[in-house]
């Protein structure tokens, strides 16, 4: 079956025509060099994709300065428009890897990104440009953040059930860095004239807005070329659209998606946020040049939140993590000013660390409790209705990559409700207490249903947790 395998790889190098992740003699030969490849280059992708989804977190703000008059209201619906069009659009995208395949997929809605980037490099530069036209803009921004569903669904395909949460932890982990990453470079190339050819030339000018969207370019042409020419299209994952929407009627879907939303809609929720926050509560601090080492820092325990579960079980994992969210979530309530006097920012930035850090590790965590419970489930039901080991593995990492596309679309919604739900305390209260303590009874709710549904004894056991 290798020298086969080789022969049909050959001729049809880009499109892997037999693939046996579980198979312990093909992983070590040849799989593990194939996957690994696949998947270092897909992190590039997509952490260009959550740069261009984050672009208007940085250009918002800026915008007046440029000559526009937008009020407060208008720039941060500018803000929130990409975190819900990108929330929306992992559904549909969660379905595309079964449909194109890894390489087509990658690669074409890498290039798309192109379109935002160029549009709102040249809208920035004239003032007449509506709020309308910013708006449609940051819509097409949110295809960023989409990219998600479709770049962890196409990484599951790749490797065994044993490192799942690792392969997956490194994708989502180092393409969430886009987030920190948008947040330390677009400061800093707005002050060069580094496209100085597309730019007019405006005397004494000393900032350059465009810069922010172009400076990727460059990098969405070159990863998404490397995508096409150096990524591989499985041709078991070929699934349509109708093969793929059981996955829906599963209950586990649904428990799940409530706990990645208290994960990773916190660690996007909280990037989207915390500047402002911070501006609110503390406004003699400094704040932007250290606005992204919260992303960083939860992107980072990401990949070691799926590398954890690996080794010690994903439920393990998950119920402490929400336990430490609840804690640190509490603490948070006494180092907040009262009626705008006292506080303390060195204790609040160093819980909003790590609140960071614990939505990192249980976004990685989350995802391979996921993965694990879809194929275990999906295989033993498809087994069990007489199909063959084989058949029964390939519908278990179709229905997988359902799962985690769909389950990611509803973590991404907290990057729009958690700005707002601090926004709405404030305005109601003048305090974002009302916001953290919705925060920290959810955290507490969520801490709950891991252990009822997955850590008591009766709930679902997944064999391969230690």
């Amino acid at each position: 079956m290798t020298e086969n395998t080789s022969v049909s790889q050959a001729k049809t190098p880009k499109v892997l025509q037999d693939w046996r992740p579980e198979d312990a003699a093909f992983w070590n030969t040849q799989g593990q060099r194939i996957a690994r490849r696949n998947l270092w280059i897909s992190v590039p992708c997509l952490l260009l994709g959550f740069c261009v989804w984050m672009l208007f977190s940085t250009v918002a703000v800026n915008l007046n300065k440029m000559g526009f008059n937008f009020t407060t209201e208008q720039l941060f619906m500018m803000t929130a428009i990409p975190s819900v069009s990108g929330a929306i659009l992992r559904v549909p995208y969660s379905f595309m890897i079964p449909l194109f395949g890894g390489r087509r997929w990658t690669a074409i809605s890498t290039l798309f990104l192109l379109l935002p980037c160029l549009w709102l490099g040249f809208a920035v530069q004239d003032t007449s440009t509506s709020y309308q036209t910013f708006l449609i803009i940051a819509l097409l921004c949110g295809f960023g953040g989409a990219n998600f569903a479709s770049s962890m669904a196409n990484i599951s395909f790749f490797f065994p059930r044993a490192q799942q949460g690792g392969a997956l932890g490194i994708n989502g982990g180092l393409g969430n860095l886009g987030v920190s990453v948008m947040q330390l470079v677009a400061p800093l190339v707005v002050s060069v004239a580094i496209f100085g050819l597309f730019t007019p030339g405006v005397a004494g000018r000393t900032f350059w807005l465009e810069n922010a969207a172009w400076v990727w370019v460059p990098f969405l042409l070159v990863t998404a070329l490397a995508a096409w020419f150096g990524m591989n299209d499985i041709a078991s994952s070929k699934a349509s659209i109708r093969q793929q929407l059981p996955v829906l009627k599963r209950g586990h879907l649904w428990v799940m998606s409530v706990l990645y939303l208290a994960a990773f809609g916190s660690f996007i929720g909280f990037s989207a946020g915390f500047a402002m926050l911070t501006k609110t509560q503390f406004p003699q601090v400094e704040f932007m040049h250290y606005a992204f080492f919260g992303p960083f820092i939860g992107a980072l325990a990401r990949s070691f939140g799926g590398i954890l579960s690996d080794k010690l079980g994903g439920v393990r994992v998950t119920l402490v993590n929400y336990m430490l969210m609840a804690v640190f979530a509490a603490l948070l309530f006494l180092t907040l000013p009262v009626n705008g006097q006292g506080g303390n920012f060195i204790a609040f930035f160093t819980l909003f660390m790590l609140l960071f850090l614990t939505a990192g590790l249980g976004s990685g965590s989350t995802y391979q409790m996921i993965a694990l419970i879809f194929r275990q489930l999906t295989a033993e039901k498809a087994l069990a209705q007489g199909a063959s080991v084989e058949s029964a593995q390939r519908e278990a990492v179709t229905d997988t990559a359902a799962a985690l596309g769909f389950i990611s679309s509803i973590g991404a919604i907290g990057g729009f409700f958690i700005p707002r739900a601090f926004g709405m305390s404030l305005a109601l209260t003048g305090s974002p207490e009302g916001a953290m303590k919705v925060f920290l009874l959810f955290y507490i709710v969520c801490a709950l249903i891991t252990w009822w549904c997955y850590g008591r004894k009766g709930s679902l056991q997944m064999k391969t947790q230690k």
